[in-house]
Parts: structure tokens; sequence; C-alpha cells
């Protein structure tokens, strides 16, 4: 019998990753299952940036393929994905992130239809603070208000990422706000109301204090921040668990 599903062009998955040992094989895992349930042609590809754990072995156990690079840098690592892959449809997602056929199915008809690119609400996993939960209730709605997608899911056609000119590499942070603000140049930009789920680890792992300092640092040097990688230590700092 026929399948019923609809036919959707090939979908490249590029999970950016740097020493994600704990966690990359249930990401992986979720991205084969949720693409296996909607009949999709797809390859995946790991770009792991200089990890010192088994990143890449547990990425190539869990059937990907993976690509070594040397930036620990978050941009420059997703465009050296997309450059080593090949089909029309682009997503990103992050190492520490889960997605289901829902939200990969929403993200599709949505590229099926008018939209160039688009991302997701965000849960945390497991059981978080009344404080988390109400941090990603608070951030989804921002996210749909400003059109901003979290650099953990970015989905988008080939064509318009390369119009856009990839992710800018001048950003150690941000780049996701940069890159959605390139993609809705190209055309629509979505954010769907259907939710990835993501570790929730700098919120348990770094406390007020770290993040206050972070707010601190903004407020004297703006977006100035974003492109001096040894200000980031939330991002590229060596990581709590």
């Amino acid at each position: 019998m026929p399948s019923l599903l609809p036919v959707h062009p090939p979908v490249s998955f590029v999970v950016p990753a740097h020493d994600e040992a704990r966690l990359i094989g249930a990401t992986l895992d979720a991205l084969h299952a949720a693409a296996s349930a909607l009949d999709l042609a797809y390859e995946v590809l790991v770009v792991d940036d200089a990890s010192t754990d088994a990143t890449a072995g547990i990425a190539r156990d869990h059937g990907a393929r993976v690509l070594r690079v040397e930036h620990r840098q978050i941009a420059a690592t997703r465009n050296a994905g997309a450059r080593a892959t090949t089909h029309p449809l682009l997503v990103f997602v992050d190492a520490d992130t889960l997605i289901d056929a829902p939200v990969l199915q929403a993200a599709l008809r949505a590229l099926d239809g008018v939209a160039v690119g688009g991302g997701a609400g965000v849960d945390f996993i497991g059981a978080t603070s009344p404080q988390a939960r109400a941090l990603a209730a608070l951030a989804k709605r921002a996210f749909r208000r400003t059109g901003i997608a979290p650099g953990c899911f970015i989905f988008c056609t080939r064509a318009a990422f390369e119009a856009a000119g990839g992710f800018d590499e001048t950003w150690y942070a941000g780049e996701d706000v940069a890159i959605s603000r390139a993609l809705a140049r190209q055309g629509r930009f979505v954010i769907l109301r259907e939710s990835v789920r993501t570790s929730e680890r700098k919120l348990r792992t770094f406390g007020a204090r770290d993040h206050l300092r972070l707010l601190w640092r903004f407020a004297l040097r703006g977006r100035r921040i974003l492109r001096d990688r040894e200000a980031l230590e939330l991002w590229y700092g060596q990581r709590r668990d």
C-alpha cells in the first residue's frame, strides 16, 4: 500500500557539538525517529568542534556522519556543516536538543508553503524549577513576537541560507538573531507554535551571579560583548556538569 505521508524534499540535519558525549546520543536518536516517522530522505552530520571526549565515536554509533573542525565558534561550526551537506532543506539542531515528529512536520509544512525558514518554541528537558518554566514560557512569547528563532533549532531552505550568507561568523553569541533577520530578508520566516526540548544545564550549572555578571558586561559593552569569546563563559567556558 503506498504511503499516505506527504513527500518532502530531502533534509540535511546539522548538529554542532563540542564535548557532548553525555547528550548527543539521545539527540541523534530523536532525529532518526522523527525523520523515520515522516518517511523522509535525510542525512545527519555532526560537526565535532574540537571535542576532547567521545562525542565523535558516539555520533558514529548513532548513525551520523562526523566532520571534525577546530573553530570553537558556533556560527563557523554550523556553516561548515551546511557546506559539507547536500540536501535542499537544512535543519540545525543543537547537540543537547530533542525534536519530535510533530515539530519536524510543522517545519516541513512551513517550508512547503511560503516560508524560507523558521524556528520553534523551547521547553526544558526534565524537572525544572518554576522560575525555569516561567522563563521558557516568556521566551516562547518573545520568539513569536520578535520573529527570532532560538539557536538550538533553526530550519530553512538551502537556497535562502546561501542567499543570506549563512551564519555571521563575527558573532560568538547572538548568531541566531543575525541569521533569523538575514533569512527574513529572503522571505517569510516563521516561529512555530510547536516546541523542541533542550537542556536546562546553563540555568542549572551557572548560578544567578554568573548570569548577573554577563548582564552587567552587556550593559557596559552592549552588543560588542557578543563578538568576544572570552567574555562569554556561559557558552565557551569550561562546561559545568
